[in-house]
């Protein structure tokens, strides 16, 4: 399957709904009133689907590949974000685990796809 737009991408797909999900509790929970966390998490969230769709119109696999790394770790900053938002008790445990387990999903397609581009042979 040929991938023609970057909104095809399964990662980009999940990356969205992950971004929403993190609006959501944003608004929903006491993250309401933090606005540095609330900001950074956001912004996290956004660049991950952002850099998909960056990379994927960057015309070069290495430089795809760079990007899709950049998603990556910014997924892994959401995480790290969401272990805040526990500790202090902005959110409870089942809004930490769905929201864990969303973002490793994303990691793992990211990851995923990263490994089989570095695996296609250059033209």
């Amino acid at each position: 399957m040929v991938i023609r737009d970057f909104t095809e991408i399964e990662a980009w797909k999940q990356a969205r709904i992950l971004v929403s999900d993190i609006y959501r509790i944003c608004n929903e929970t006491k993250l309401s009133r933090d606005y540095s966390l609330r900001d950074q998490i956001q912004r996290a969230a956004v660049s991950i689907m952002s850099n998909i769709a960056e990379g994927f119109d960057s015309n070069s696999t290495s430089s795809f590949i760079n990007f899709l790394s950049y998603s990556f770790r910014s997924a892994s900053e959401v995480q790290s974000l969401l272990f805040v938002a526990l500790d202090v008790v902005y959110i409870d445990s089942d809004v930490f685990d769905k929201l864990m387990e969303q973002t490793t999903s994303v990691k793992k397609m990211i990851g995923g796809f990263i490994r089989y581009l570095k695996s296609k042979p250059t033209k």
